[in-house]
């Protein structure tokens, strides 16, 4: 999902209805013939607080907040984020696909700068259609409508998502990716949701540079591998590097870590002695464009290593 937004993995969209300033409390027009479910309409500074959980780290927490109501000439939201340091995190794990620009119509995140339709108003009983998410073609379909719309959508591999749009909340209240194994890979859960949200939002728009794991690579083992940055292919450079590692060096094992530029300028090093270990470390470095390599050297047989990097276009909005 990247030149939008915020593993893989970057899931929230939008629900329930409320229109005019009176917000949660004026549900006018959300519900059409028949008890079809219409577009709600958002304003600046509605937020949403969302948990997320994936098989591959911890469950975090994120604030979604309305920062702009003007994108695309008027066409799409912004939904951005109320911490910096959450904004980066989605950003460089990439498990939040509802990020940055929401058409109107039909509150569909943007995918490779297409809109993907996760959701069609409006929402009747029955209606049927197809999107692409996480570069997968799903074939959805509405299960049943009331004060909220349940939703499956699935692919011919056996994976699916289950998602249910709250028309009170105006926004999903979860959404469920499960892979064709039976595992989920993604469960987003709806915390809390209000209006009038004041203060600083972020949004940081993430290209995925490079991504690898290594566990118990044998003795004395060393790893190396480049990755090219070039500029994002419509908003031009870059404003950073975001990584993100996870290290655990078991008890007689050692574990180095190197990222260099091409001119052998060191830009990251870190070292896990016997018994080491971090989890979920994150953070920024410069971002020249160039070829970069990675280099990993591993003593010992017990040892875990993840690095994740992506590049990232910072916005901030004071609303």
């Amino acid at each position: 999902m990247r030149g939008t937004a915020a593993l893989l993995m970057s899931l929230p969209l939008m629900a329930a209805s409320i229109t005019g300033c009176t917000g949660l409390l004026d549900t006018d027009g959300s519900e059409g013939e028949g008890g079809a479910l219409n577009a709600p309409e958002w304003e600046i500074g509605d937020w949403w607080l969302y948990t997320f959980s994936t098989p591959d780290y911890f469950d975090d927490s994120a604030k979604l907040v309305i920062a702009s109501t003007d994108e695309e000439d008027g066409d799409a939201y912004m939904l951005a984020i109320s911490s910096e340091a959450e904004a980066l995190r989605h950003a460089v794990l990439n498990h939040n696909p509802f990020l940055g620009r929401i058409t109107k119509d039909n509150l569909s995140p943007y995918e490779n700068g297409i809109p993907q339709s996760v959701l069609i108003f409006p929402i009747t009983e029955g209606e049927s259609w197809s999107f692409t998410l996480f570069s997968t073609e799903w074939a959805a379909s509405v299960t049943s409508v009331g004060d909220e719309a349940i939703i499956t959508a699935s692919n011919l591999d056996g994976s699916r998502l289950d998602y249910v749009y709250d028309n009170d909340v105006r926004l999903f209240s979860t959404f469920i990716w499960t892979d064709s194994n039976g595992s989920e890979q993604l469960r987003m859960m709806l915390s809390d949701h209000g209006i009038g949200h004041t203060g600083e939002v972020h949004f940081v728009r993430g290209g995925d540079l490079f991504s690898g794991m290594w566990e118990d690579s044998g003795n004395d083992a060393e790893l190396r591998d480049s990755f090219l940055v070039s500029e994002h292919p419509t908003d031009g450079e870059w404003d950073e590097m975001i990584y993100f590692i996870d290290a655990d060096s078991g008890s007689g094992s050692s574990i180095s870590f190197t990222l260099r530029d091409h001119m052998s300028v060191s830009m990251l090093a870190d070292f896990w002695g016997p018994g080491a270990s971090e989890w979920g470390t994150m953070g920024t470095i410069p971002y020249p464009s160039g070829e970069y390599t990675m280099t990993a050297t591993f003593t010992g047989s017990s040892t875990y290593l993840r690095v994740r990097i992506s590049a990232g276009i910072s916005q901030s909005w004071n609303i």
